[in-house]
């Protein structure tokens, strides 16, 4: 009993109860998190068709922009607890806990246990991934699977164990198949670190490395070769792709269109589509066979001419080429570190392209900190080294420095991502923290040379640092947050200077004290979306929520739903509907931060309003949500004459609050942007003559670049339904999206 005592840390347990506050608390105020993935989940949860395709609709017709693994958890999730906002941010919780865990016991090993707790802390404390671990986002549960490869890694490394390696590259391909090509962004540190790490004659290193590589592409590959190979007719059409295929999808438009900044049609889940309308040939629907009860599903033929748009007009709106934000939209007080002049530099708040874009104010707050201290660690770390005396110490700090120089590169130059990504930093940061810190303590305490002063210089350079970054939001936190950690950080700097020579008993009280002054900042914004308000949508840590385009406009265009909400019935937390998974309906507990049509804390996105047949959205602070006009599914279902489908919709938000809080069945005709061609008319009228659907909601957000031909169809033979009959008010036109209307199409 005792041993076992011993062998708990209680220093760490405060780090998982902090982790679990930051990532945990309040998700059960989130009502649809991010609701294209959560609308998703409760597609997946009528029949294993849906689920193994990660199915958008009901139907069947359309996938997500993303692989399915982390939906196929979250799923799980919502088959034991119910499909809440909670319930699918769960797995994503406790991925941030896991990860917090795994990083201490990654560094432990190695460079002790003082190291190990400074890790887990700065890990526990880095303010992006408290912001994306309270989400549905798949990055939380992305990074916690490549760090559960690192520990395969270097216990197979340690151990001589191949198979150990096997299962951490084939964990890197599970990781694939969450969220594609952003997956192997570590590869170049696990190829340098198996090389230099694993003991073995080069021929059976080699070896072991080719079977390596062939179990990561088999792996990754799997599910999408598996879908690529099935006759489109008989599966979903492939959400955000060109040519409808899922290898596309991960090298384009989740792989190299990153980089570039070059969207072809869609900006990406939680964003709206801003490309122009296309010549393209439509693809085949997904539902003309399909039974609510069985699996039997067709899908779409590939898009024709390939043709690509650049970034254009929405709705009346034009915004600039190139993915910039209109001139004069800028960060608080204009202030931006190496870039030009103060603007918000990428239209998704994402700073200017350079080597210093991650100390840029768009950007620092989210992940870079500790960057000063991790600099100058490294450099007390590598230090020592010689060619004949490099130690796993230097092995395993040259691993988490292999990880963090070609994420920070990709970030520093890429043309398209969200501030969220930016977790993909956060375990080498936090691991070289912990490493680096105590190697400068060491260097300090012993009064190694030029080396001493490396700890003093990085109290003083993070501090400096943590000033820079939060006194841009000084009219919105006050000055004294700002101020205290610059004056606490001069001083503890002047004190570890003047007792560098002396010997003191509370040397390292101070040392300590240095490194919580440090953290004075990220743990200030990590709170922030528990204080502020989050964006499930795209989140960001920070006073302001999501600095990106969502959260930095606000809801200036927002629109009136707010008005309407007094007349709108809560939404029932079950139906009557059948489903082939029990769990498959409730609602979770609402947020009323955006119901009132006015900006919440958090900055909120510019679709504030949008009455489209459902209520002003309650989901997270800052999300484009719906929720069920009890109007209009009165309407509907009074009116169902035995179609499959309670109604077909060009905009996926109006689905989602019939599909989550109701569970009953809804087609989207072109996927999360509206755009992907996944019907064609003549499709359309099969279904109809089929008694599949007859109800047809258009406009709202499905105005957005979607198919003009669709629409164009169903109000040629359908007739109009007044507004009155079907949804409460006659606020049609509210908000952002615009215009919805529902026609009723008879053949």
């Amino acid at each position: 009993m005792k041993n076992a005592k011993r062998r708990i840390d209680l220093v760490l347990l405060p780090i998982v109860i902090l982790a679990a506050i930051l990532n945990g608390y309040g998700i059960w105020n989130d009502q649809y998190a991010n609701s294209y993935y959560t609308t998703a989940v409760g597609s997946m949860l009528r029949n294993f068709h849906n689920f193994f395709y990660a199915s958008l609709d009901s139907a069947g017709s359309v996938t997500v922009d993303k692989p399915p693994v982390v939906f196929w958890i979250q799923t799980a999730f919502a088959y034991v607890f119910g499909l809440h906002g909670w319930s699918v941010i769960l797995p994503q919780v406790l991925a941030g806990i896991g990860s917090v865990l795994i990083i201490y016991f990654l560094v432990k090993p190695t460079f002790g246990l003082a190291a190990a707790r400074i890790a887990a802390l700065a890990m526990a404390t880095v303010p992006v991934v408290a912001a994306v671990s309270r989400t549905n986002n798949i990055d939380s549960m992305l990074v916690f699977t490549l760090l559960l490869g690192s520990w395969f890694l270097f216990i197979g490394t340690k151990q001589g164990s191949p198979w150990r390696i096997l299962v951490a590259f084939g964990l890197i391909g599970l990781a694939f198949n969450m969220k594609m090509l952003q997956a192997y962004m570590i590869l170049p540190a696990f190829y340098i670190f198996y090389l230099l790490a694993f003991q073995a004659k080069w021929r059976k290193k080699i070896l072991l490395l080719i079977g390596s590589t062939a179990v990561l592409a088999v792996v990754s590959l799997s599910w999408a070769v598996t879908v690529d190979s099935i006759p489109e007719s008989q599966r979903p059409y492939i959400g955000s792709s060109e040519t409808n295929s899922v290898l596309e999808l991960a090298f384009g438009y989740n792989g190299l269109s990153r980089l570039t900044g070059q969207q072809n049609r869609t900006a990406g889940a939680g964003m709206p589509n801003m490309a122009d309308d296309r010549n393209r040939d439509d693809a085949s629907a997904a539902a003309l066979d399909y039974d609510s009860s069985d699996n039997s599903v067709a899908a779409g033929k590939p898009p024709g001419d390939g043709s690509t748009g650049e970034m254009g007009q929405m709705n009346g709106m034009n915004f600039p080429q190139g993915g910039q934000m209109p001139n004069g939209a800028e960060m608080p007080n204009g202030r931006n570190f190496g870039g030009n002049g103060g603007g918000m530099g990428g239209m998704f708040g994402t700073g200017e392209k350079g080597v210093l874009r991650l100390f840029q104010t768009e950007l620092s707050g989210q992940a870079s900190w500790l960057l000063p201290t991790v600099l100058l660690g490294c450099i007390a770390l590598f230090a020592g080294l010689r060619r004949r005396n490099i130690t796993m110490k230097h092995k395993e700090a040259a691993f988490w420095l292999i990880w963090l120089l070609p994420v920070a590169a990709f970030f520093s130059v890429a043309g398209f991502f969200h501030q969220y990504y930016l977790i993909m930093l956060a375990p080498p940061v936090a691991a070289l923290t912990g490493a680096g810190f105590v190697a400068m303590w060491q260097a300090y305490r012993e009064r190694n040379g030029w080396q001493a002063w490396l700890l003093p210089l990085a109290v003083l350079l993070t501090t400096i640092f943590g000033w820079y970054i939060m006194q841009v939001y000084d009219d919105t936190i006050g000055a004294g947050w700002s101020i205290s950690e610059l004056i606490a950080g001069i001083v503890i700097t002047l004190i570890l200077i003047v007792m560098l020579n002396r010997s003191h008993q509370w040397k390292q009280g101070i040392i300590v004290a240095g490194f919580m002054v440090m953290l004075i900042g990220p743990v200030y914004w990590a709170f922030t979306p528990i204080t502020y308000g989050g964006n499930s949508m795209i989140p960001a840590a920070g006073p302001t929520g999501s600095n990106g385009m969502f959260g930095g406009m606000g809801m200036a265009m927002g629109g009136r739903q707010g008005d309407r909400d007094s007349e709108m019935t809560p939404p029932n937390a079950a139906s009557d509907t059948d489903s082939s998974f029990p769990g498959a309906s409730g609602s979770g507990a609402a947020d009323d931060n955006s119901s009132t049509g006015t900006p919440p804390a958090s900055g909120g996105n510019m679709f504030g309003g949008g009455g489209m047949g459902a209520a002003g959205g309650r989901g997270g602070a800052g999300n484009r949500n719906e929720e069920v006009d009890k109007t209009t599914l009165n309407y509907l279902r009074e009116n169902n004459t035995g179609e499959t489908y309670l109604f077909a919709t060009t905009d996926y938000n109006q689905a989602a609050p019939y599909i989550i809080d109701e569970n009953e069945a809804v087609i989207t005709l072109g996927g999360f942007s509206g755009s992907d061609p996944v019907y064609t008319t003549e499709e359309l009228e099969e279904l109809v003559k089929r008694g599949q659907v007859k109800y047809f909601m258009v406009g709202g957000m499905g105005g957005r670049g979607g198919n003009s031909d669709i629409s164009s169809w169903i109000m040629e033979h359908g007739t109009e339904i007044p507004a009155s009959e079907w949804m409460t008010g006659t606020d049609s036109g509210a908000g952002f999206g615009g215009q919805s209307t529902l026609y009723e199409v008879k053949l």
